[in-house]
Parts: structure tokens; C-alpha cells; sequence
């Protein structure tokens, strides 16, 4: 009984702030910030902390697959509540859909940029000499990245920071699915323990994104290529969710996070669905200049 009710105050809080107008507008400004002034951290941190290690277990562990983790939580949160709410397996998988297009986006822009630094980088192999001070680089033609790097050889190129981009997408996409939850309970919708965890988890991941995220802009500043990794970040987010998905519902667009979830008429009558369909508004239209 007490677990529950801390569970409850707990998701209600943080409900409550994500399903906030004035949070959900500056929210990706403040990632912007973040990835302006991030660098300035490195004057103060210590270089001999556990997190200015790249072999760190929170790296290799959430940081090397963090579309996947990002993807189980927020997947099963969209799933069950949409379910929950209309038991309809056809209008879950649509709300699903948005993952999948942001995934795909994803693995789109990890490929162009492979294909980017490849054509723009080159190999060299450092070989020791007892004159010079630093080793003189030989030129390798026709290796790409992977295999350079593989061969513990030197690789100068142009470059975005994959991990930063990564980051980004994954917070915003994170705030924006969990955003309807807050509206959701102020309207009186049943939340189980179940849904209240999920929600918790992805609150709990979208914090470990961002505290990543300063880690990496702390003890690994690399400018301006985490600078454009964050900024193709906000892009592909802007274009999915301020862009895309504003288009409603449709063989080619899934739809916005709480359609035809929050503005459904149920058997309380008009007015009830007249209040659902205001509290949606308000929602997906919080982001609106």
C-alpha cells in the first residue's frame, strides 16, 4: 500500500511536469543549451572520474545501444496506454509507427554519415621515427573508417557525433510520447501499477539520456562535431513531430502522440468528448509559435 501511493505521487508529479505547455515548448531548448555550454564543463571536471572513461559500464552498457533501450520502454508505455485506452490492436500499432519512422530516420542518417566521413576522411599509419619528436603519418589509401580504426591506424576526417545525434533523438522523442500521460490522468483515465512503472522507467531513461548526454559534452567535448550531431538531432525531431507527423492520421503518417486517444467522445456524453478533444488540442498544440 505504501509502494503504491509512493508510486502514484511520484508519476503524478512527473506527469504532470512532462504534460506541461511551458515545459514541452522549451524543452528543446534547453538541449540546445545544453550542447552550446556543455563544453565549458570540462574546465572544472575531473579527468581521473570513473565517466571520463569511454569503458565505463553506463557507456557500454545504455550508450552503445540506446535506440534499443529507448525503443523497449517507450514502445511498451505507447503500447500499453493506447490499448488500454481503446482496445483497438490496429490504432496501437499506428501509435507504434512513430517509432519505427524514427528509427528508420535514424539508421538513414547513421548510414549517410558512414558514407560522408568515409568520403571525406583518410587513413594514416603512424610510423616511429628516433629523429622527430612525433611519429610521421603514411598516407593508407582506400581504407575505410572501420577498417582504419580496426587496424589501430589514424583517421582524419570530417565527422558528426553519432552518439550526441543519438542522444538528442531519443530524449525528444522520449519527452514527446510520455507527454500525453499528464492529460491522460487529469481526465480521470485508469492507470494501474503496470502503466504508472512503465511511465516511471521511461522518466527514469529519459533522465539517464540527459546526464549522459553532459557526460560526453563534459569529458569528451569535440567541437563543433557534437555541436552538429545535436543539431541533426533537434532537425530529424522537428521534422517528425512538429512536421510529419502533424499531418493526422493515414496510410503515410501515423499521427500525432494522443490521437484518437484524447479527443475520442466516450459514453459520458458531448460534453465530455468536447473536453477531451480541448485537452488535446492543448497538448499537440503546446509546440505552436
Amino acid at each position: 500500500m505504501f509502494l503504491n501511493t509512493v508510486l502514484v505521487v511520484l508519476t503524478d508529479l512527473a506527469a504532470r511536469l512532462f504534460g506541461n505547455t511551458l515545459f514541452r515548448r522549451h524543452f528543446h531548448l534547453l538541449l540546445s543549451a545544453m550542447l552550446v555550454f556543455g563544453p565549458i564543463l570540462s574546465f572544472w571536471v575531473s579527468q581521473y572520474s570513473v565517466f571520463a572513461k569511454r569503458t565505463h559500464f553506463l557507456y557500454r552498457l545504455f550508450l552503445n545501444s540506446g535506440w534499443g533501450w529507448t525503443c523497449i520502454f517507450a514502445g511498451s508505455f505507447v503500447f500499453l496506454l493506447s490499448f488500454s485506452i481503446r482496445r483497438s490492436l490496429s490504432l496501437s500499432l499506428r501509435h507504434l509507427s512513430r517509432l519505427g519512422a524514427a528509427g528508420g530516420l535514424w539508421l538513414g542518417f547513421r548510414k549517410l554519415l558512414d558514407l560522408l566521413e568515409n568520403a571525406t576522411g583518410s587513413c594514416y599509419e603512424p610510423l616511429a621515427t628516433p629523429e622527430a619528436e612525433q611519429p610521421l603519418l603514411l598516407l593508407r589509401e582506400g581504407e575505410s573508417k572501420s577498417e582504419c580504426l580496426g587496424a589501430r591506424m589514424l583517421w582524419r576526417g570530417y565527422e558528426v557525433s553519432e552518439d550526441v545525434f543519438l542522444l538528442c533523438l531519443c530524449c525528444l522523442l522520449l519527452a514527446e510520447e510520455i507527454a500525453v500521460f499528464g492529460p491522460y490522468l487529469s481526465l480521470g483515465g485508469t492507470s494501474d501499477a503496470p502503466l504508472r512503472i512503465l511511465f516511471l522507467f521511461c522518466v527514469l531513461l529519459l533522465g539517464l539520456w540527459i546526464f549522459l548526454l553532459l557526460c560526453l559534452l563534459a569529458y569528451f567535448p569535440q567541437f563543433p562535431t557534437q555541436l552538429l550531431g545535436g543539431a541533426l538531432g533537434c532537425l530529424s525531431w522537428r521534422g517528425l513531430y512538429q512536421g510529419w507527423y502533424r499531418l493526422g492520421p493515414s496510410w503515410y503518417c501515423p499521427g500525432r502522440p494522443g490521437l484518437g486517444l484524447l479527443n475520442t467522445k466516450t459514453s459520458g456524453g458531448a460534453e465530455d468528448g468536447e473536453l477531451r478533444q480541448g485537452q488535446y488540442h492543448q497538448l499537440n498544440g503546446s509546440h505552436k509559435q
